[in-house]
């Protein structure tokens, strides 16, 4: 039969093992709270992108226009 004592051993190895298991389950939330945030951030950037490109490419068109509506000065 176990001892007092090894009960008491036994006993501080669980709880540091479950210490061990909670500090590793803290650490993987934070790291899928962090990589969350970073997919919403990067899908924020990525239409911020898009809406940028578009208005360029609009101002890009708008002074081919113009310069296609240029008198020519061919001297």
């Amino acid at each position: 039969m176990a001892s007092e004592h090894d009960l008491e051993a036994a006993l501080d190895r669980i709880e540091q093992a479950l210490a061990r298991l909670e500090a590793a389950a803290a650490k993987q939330a934070e790291h899928v709270e962090q990589s969350g945030a970073a997919v919403v951030e990067l899908g924020e950037l990525r239409t911020r992108h898009r809406k940028l490109k578009d208005t360029v490419a609009q101002e890009l068109r708008q002074l081919d226009l113009l310069l296609a509506n240029l008198p020519s000065q061919r001297g």
